[in-house]
């Protein structure tokens, strides 16, 4: 890796077939990464039985669904999936979403 300060926006970018990603550093240990969804595209409801993850809304605004909860998430806004709990996001707005997704262990 040989940049180790990032403006992760400068990443974003709407792709109109599927969510868009962009992986800043992947070890066995964590997967960062920044995620960009149109309007109308949707991560579906998933969980991963041994990995904590977290989101962090950098611009645009997500439904986030943590386990019965969801929720309308904007810029600075941090959600919590631990482990074993199901989770996604829909974009059900006009704007480009897009959060760093940070998950671990990796594997």
């Amino acid at each position: 890796m040989s940049n180790y300060f990032i403006q992760p926006l400068d990443y974003a970018q709407a792709n109109p077939e599927k969510a868009h990603k962009h992986t800043f550093l992947e070890t066995s240990r964590l997967l960062t990464g920044l995620n960009s969804l149109a309007p109308g595209q949707t991560q579906a409801i998933h969980d991963h039985s041994d990995q904590d993850k977290f989101y962090l809304v950098l611009a645009g605004t997500g439904h986030f669904t943590v386990g019965d909860s969801t929720q309308a998430c904007g810029p600075g806004m941090l959600i919590l999936a631990p482990a074993g709990i199901r989770h996604g996001v829909e974009n059900q707005s006009n704007d480009l979403l897009t959060f760093l997704t940070v998950i671990a262990p990796w594997h």
